[in-house]
């Protein structure tokens, strides 16, 4: 595997551990919540530094109903991501405590929990669409894997994602992000490994849906290729 592959690879994985621990919050404490914000804010632009080809090309070659979803979802995380480094500003009280910012507490609380919410969403549907990507790479480097392991796979995946319904709505997720819910909950009894296995469920439901979506939308190019060839 080529080094910037696996740069990738190790940035990806990064900024989902990252992710992890900041929809922790309150269970890390605000300190180092803003500060592991601002690792996952570096490592979101050394992702695009790695994948500058593809942003080069935005303006180039035709868009297939897959590259307009890739498209569209990848702008949503950064708009996403910039909502939290915006909404940063206003309530920080630890990284950006230096600047002379009065006020807008309220608006930052609220911009900051739609940006994690929505960003959760969004980075686990962008992953979803890479996920055929990194199982191929996997193959190749185990490619005496059966048939029947991959069946195996497959059943796991479906039962990550049936549990991260059950997570999404045991966890209030909607409540945040359609501000049915202006305050994140957080039982402070409960253990951390409860916690993460709930969030980790959730983005696999997420990656499972986003791994489908594209599945669906390149089987639906294909065939318009050949009724147009």
């Amino acid at each position: 595997m080529k080094p910037k592959a696996i740069a990738k690879i190790a940035v990806d994985f990064g900024m989902t551990v990252l992710l992890m621990l900041l929809m922790a919050f309150e269970l890390i404490g605000r300190t180092a919540h803003e500060w592991i914000g601002m690792g996952m804010f570096v490592l979101f632009i050394l992702h695009h530094i790695l994948n500058g080809r593809w942003c080069r090309n935005l303006t180039k070659g035709s868009y297939s109903s897959f590259r307009i979803f890739q498209t569209c979802l990848a702008f949503l995380v950064l708009l996403s991501m910039l909502g939290s480094l915006i909404s940063s500003l206003f309530i920080s009280r630890e990284v950006f405590a230096f600047l002379p910012i009065s006020g807008g507490r309220r608006f930052g609380r609220t911009l900051h929990m739609l940006s994690a919410y929505w960003g959760l969403v969004f980075l686990s549907l962008h992953l979803g669409l890479h996920w055929s990507t990194m199982m191929g790479m996997a193959r190749r480097l185990f490619p005496k894997t059966s048939t029947v392991c991959t069946v195996i796979l497959r059943i796991i995946g479906a039962g990550i994602a049936l549990y991260g319904v059950y997570a999404f709505f045991v966890r209030g997720i909607p409540g945040y992000l359609f501000l049915q819910t202006q305050f994140v909950f957080f039982d402070f009894e409960e253990p951390l490994f409860r916690f993460f296995l709930d969030y980790l469920a959730v983005l696999g439901l997420f990656v499972w849906i986003g791994h489908y979506i594209a599945s669906g939308l390149k089987k639906a190019g294909k065939k318009k290729e050949r009724r147009t060839n």
